[in-house]
């Protein structure tokens, strides 16, 4: 039995630290909670999947948003299922959660980037009836 619930205490934050890690290595523990703090504070929300023993096995950092191409949706910032139990469905639950949370919340849409690289995250989501629509362009501003 899994639980998901919806986290934004210091302690908290830094007890998922170790999952997500594994998606964001640039960060540290202290720069993660930090960022969270302040887009928490902007409306982003953190959501945790949590095992039967209270062990935290998937995160998603998502907010709502509205955008003229395709009016109000629910953005996933992040999604991360912990490396050492994938193809346990804990992915797949956080996403079918991130989606029926969408459609309460009045959404027409769930919509995510993935990097060019994670060609095992590209399968799961396309496994999961998410379609590439766009391309996503970015410039490092000097």
């Amino acid at each position: 039995m899994t639980t998901i619930r919806t986290i934004v205490g210091d302690t908290e934050l830094r007890a998922v630290w170790p999952l997500v890690s594994q998606l964001r290595p640039h960060l540290d523990e202290n720069g993660f909670a930090a960022q969270m703090h302040r887009q928490i504070a902007e409306g982003c929300r953190a959501t945790v999947l949590y095992d039967e023993q209270d062990v935290p096995r998937a995160f998603a950092c998502w907010r709502v948003m509205e955008m003229l191409a395709v009016g109000l949706h629910v953005y996933v910032d992040d999604l991360i299922t912990d490396q050492a139990v994938r193809s346990r469905g804990y992915g797949k639950t956080m996403l079918d959660w991130l989606k029926a949370e969408a459609k309460r919340l009045g959404c027409a849409r769930l919509q995510l980037d993935s990097g060019t690289h994670r060609q095992d995250a590209h399968a799961f989501y396309l496994r999961e009836r998410l379609r590439i629509e766009a391309f996503h362009f970015g410039v490092k501003l000097d």
